[in-house]
């Protein structure tokens, strides 16, 4: 048999199906502002499930979601209570389960078009300060194209903590053998790992 290691699933769809606040543009951010047991309920969850890492609750605290005032006026807050809830879940049960810090699209899930590495990397920065001394790991999410998780793996290592990159791929037509997978920005997924790993990814 092979290792492997149980992730939680995705914590937006979870709050919305347990009746969380939730509405755009706030998304999963909505439950931190507002009713943030339901975010420590949602961890229990996945723990009681079954998994060995749980996400910390801040996808959503970003600019595209906040917008650049609350961002600026709350975003530190916000992140560091979504750390603090998942450390919480995390240290309330009698096994190991680890605490995965979200870095997650400054702009937008899904477009490299709107990704721009001098407006994100004070954006990463606060958030990556915000979950350090709460997490376990940090988790580049959704990266949509190598400059993206080049920015991430830079702004982690300032922090001496191990970080993982989970990239999102095009939605291409994959049918015919002549097709390979690529990352949405076009590039492909075997210099996208090879990438990651150059860089310091674990």
């Amino acid at each position: 048999s092979r290792d492997f290691t149980l992730l939680d699933g995705g914590m937006g769809k979870t709050l919305h199906a347990q009746g969380a606040p939730f509405r755009q543009p706030e998304w999963s951010a909505l439950a931190l502002m507002e009713d943030p047991p339901t975010v420590r309920a949602a961890h229990d969850d996945f723990v009681r499930a079954g998994a060995e890492v749980i996400t910390t609750n801040n996808y959503a605290v970003v600019p595209y979601h906040l917008g650049d005032e609350r961002f600026a006026a709350r975003g530190a807050e916000l992140t560091a209570l979504s750390a603090s809830l998942a450390r919480d879940a995390a240290d309330a049960v009698d096994r190991p389960v680890r605490v995965a810090g979200s870095l997650p699209p400054i702009f937008g899930s899904y477009r490299p078009d709107l990704f721009d590495a001098d407006g994100a990397t004070p954006c990463l920065e606060s958030i990556a300060s915000a979950l350090a001394d709460r997490v376990d790991i940090f988790l580049a999410e959704t990266q949509s194209c190598l400059a993206e998780a080049d920015l991430s793996m830079r702004v982690a290592a300032r922090h001496d903590l191990p970080v993982w990159v989970a990239y999102t791929l095009s939605d291409g037509d994959l049918t015919s053998e002549a097709s390979s997978p690529t990352l949405r920005s076009g590039e492909s997924v075997a210099d996208a790992v090879k990438f990651a790993v150059a860089g310091g990814a674990e």
